[in-house]
């Protein structure tokens, strides 16, 4: 064989190594949580994007979204977080903070800019995602949570679903207890129990009606307006085990349950999402018309007409990742979420982009108008760099008194002293 023939086989032999060494050479890892209509979708956009680009490896990985908090805290602490990965904004605040997350990459998402980028999304959108004028995420869904009803339930407790659904936390007590069925103490059908452990979306909203708040104006001291917060704590007491008994953090999520339609759930508080999970789970309800969404409740004596806050779930790259995984990660974010009406039409979940905002379709969707001004009256979560540690604090303040029985007043101080500690230690 001629030298020139040994030499290309040579060459071609090196370029084929070469072409099958970058095959393999990015491998993203995507963390979520679990949505069977979203990982439908996902996993088709996980494969039409290494169709088009063959270098690149995408491994998602599914969590349930209660956990996915401590599971994301725990693995950045052993600096073995994902590639990229969605979490509540509450919960991915302190990473960026604390630079664990990169900046969007504009050229790999498709835009020229910053202002571009923000150009096409509902004013605010990035505002909680935006810092030293760099923007940090992208929204997978703008989310509020109303309250879904199952009519089949008021109409069985001789109620009518129409006219007697609460309005007030004072008549969410009342009515949820007409829905409760029990078999002695053990409840076999709750009217409605609370969304556990999300209390800086659904509890706060009820302390700020009341005139409270979480931390100071200057953000210095925790605690503000106990009166208010010993009336939220004085509900919890009243609905669970050591008062009513109609619910409790002990139960399985009431959003779970909603969709199956076995008598066990009457009332529960979700969002807009809830409706494509409700049509994949259980189709004969959804088409039954048997389920009904209502708003958020105020206290009767609210001086605040403040909904159930909205929250966004922002896709986030790790700033650990190489430059290179960095790029890619969000080229694929951005192939992803250049998918915005069939999110919303197959999960029911939304992108607040212009586009799908204007589309006459959009206000046209079910109870999209109890949605949208419960929205109006709300505003973004709570957010602090040391978020979802007061969460937890917020948890153990109501399980106590719920649980443990334990006064609210005492619950109250503890939770104090915790949060202002940590306040104390960041100044």
């Amino acid at each position: 064989m001629k030298r020139t023939s040994i030499l290309l086989l040579i060459a071609l032999s090196l370029l084929l190594v070469s072409s099958a060494v970058g095959a393999q050479t990015i491998e993203l890892t995507y963390w979520t949580h679990t949505d069977d209509n979203r990982t439908i979708l996902e996993n088709r956009y996980i494969e039409e994007f290494q169709a088009m680009y063959p270098n690149v490896t995408i491994k998602r990985i599914v969590n349930e979204a209660s956990k996915m908090g401590d599971l994301m805290l725990t693995a950045f602490s052993a600096n073995n977080a994902p590639d990229l990965f969605n979490l509540p904004i509450e919960q991915e605040y302190g990473y960026m903070m604390h630079h664990r997350v990169a900046p969007v990459n504009y050229e790999a998402i498709g835009y020229a800019d910053a202002d571009e980028l923000i150009s096409q999304y509902m004013a605010g959108t990035f505002d909680t995602v935006t810092m030293d004028g760099q923007i940090y995420g992208l929204p997978l869904e703008l989310t509020n949570w109303s309250l879904y009803i199952n009519k089949n339930i008021f109409r069985d407790a001789g109620l009518d679903p129409e006219k007697d659904y609460p309005k007030t936390w004072e008549e969410m007590i009342e009515v949820a207890d007409k829905l409760t069925l029990r078999n002695g103490d053990i409840i076999t059908r709750r009217g409605f129990d609370f969304r556990y452990p999300y209390y800086l979306v659904a509890m706060l909203p009820m302390v700020e009606q009341l005139g409270g708040q979480l931390l100071s104006d200057d953000g210095k001291t925790a605690i503000v307006n106990d009166e208010a917060w010993i009336e939220v704590l004085e509900w919890f007491r009243t609905f669970g085990p050591h008062g009513r008994n109609l619910g409790s953090p002990t139960y399985t999520s009431a959003r779970k349950i909603f969709n199956m339609d076995n008598n066990d759930i009457g009332m529960c508080l979700t969002g807009f999402y809830q409706q494509g999970r409700i049509r994949i789970d259980n189709p004969e309800f959804y088409d039954s018309g048997e389920w009904m969404v209502v708003p958020y409740p105020v206290f009767e004596n609210a001086v605040k007409d403040v909904r159930c806050s909205y929250y966004g779930h922002f896709m986030m790259v790790n700033a650990q990742a190489s430059a290179e995984k960095q790029y890619w990660a969000w080229k694929f974010i951005a192939y992803m979420l250049d998918h915005g009406w069939e999110y919303l039409e197959t999960v029911n979940i939304i992108q607040p982009r212009e586009d799908l905002l204007s589309d006459p379709r959009y206000m046209e969707l079910p109870y999209m108008d109890v949605f949208m001004t419960d929205m109006a009256k709300s505003h973004m979560v709570f957010l602090h760099e040391n978020g979802f540690q007061f969460e937890r604090f917020i948890k153990e303040a109501v399980e106590s008194v719920m649980l443990s029985n334990m006064s609210s007043e005492e619950a109250l101080e503890i939770l104090r002293e915790r949060i202002q500690e940590v306040l104390d230690d960041s100044y």
